[in-house]
């Protein structure tokens, strides 16, 4: 089995592709050794010691490793890891931890009925325009709410934490849903 890795813009995180459906559908993010424990493979992941995220998308995984920590040093182990958990076909969750049921940490913002077709414009150009975009870079992007010209963000994976994801809200999504939708004055991360 040929597992490809990616670099993504985000330096401490690196996209693993291993040729196969990862997540069949929607997103899953781990931040912690705790929330990992719904993924035997996540689990794994982080008992390396240097992961310090885990992000599984449709077809990869993405790993982000703790500063002061090495890429060169830390691949073969992720590499190791995942090699195992794909050969032995082991699944992804463990059974009954509703760990395939993705629950976000918090609740959308209520969107005003009378902009129900503004956002679902925002949405539309998110789910069709950005998130590949994203994805290719390792990570998702998530719509969490609209409120008065403000669009909010929620960013996963290698995008969240990454540096240059200041830019690419502001420079690349914030203005590709301004075009389309005038009433976009702003896009923030939640």
């Amino acid at each position: 089995m040929l597992i490809e890795t990616e670099a993504t813009p985000n330096p401490a995180t690196v996209k693993f592709i291993p040729g196969r459906v990862v997540m069949g559908m929607g997103t899953r993010d781990f931040a912690t050794p705790e929330e990992a424990e719904a993924s035997p493979l996540a689990a794994a992941l982080f008992g390396l010691g240097d992961v310090t995220g885990v992000f599984f998308g449709g077809d990869f995984i993405s790993v982000t490793i703790a500063p002061g920590s090495e890429w060169r040093d830390v691949k073969p182990d992720v590499l190791s890891v995942l090699l195992d958990h794909f050969s032995a076909n082991m699944p992804l969750f463990t059974p009954g931890s509703a760990g395939e049921i993705f629950v976000p940490e918090e609740e959308e913002f209520a969107d005003d009925p009378e902009d129900a077709e503004i956002v679902a414009q925002i949405r539309e150009l998110i789910d069709t325009r950005v998130r590949p975009a994203v994805a290719n870079d390792g990570g998702d992007i998530v719509y969490r709410g609209f409120d008065k010209g403000t669009v909010y963000l929620r960013m996963h994976g290698a995008c969240s934490g990454c540096p240059s994801s200041t830019a690419t809200l502001k420079n690349g999504i914030e203005q590709l849903l301004k075009h389309y939708v005038p009433e976009v004055t702003e896009v923030q991360a939640v």
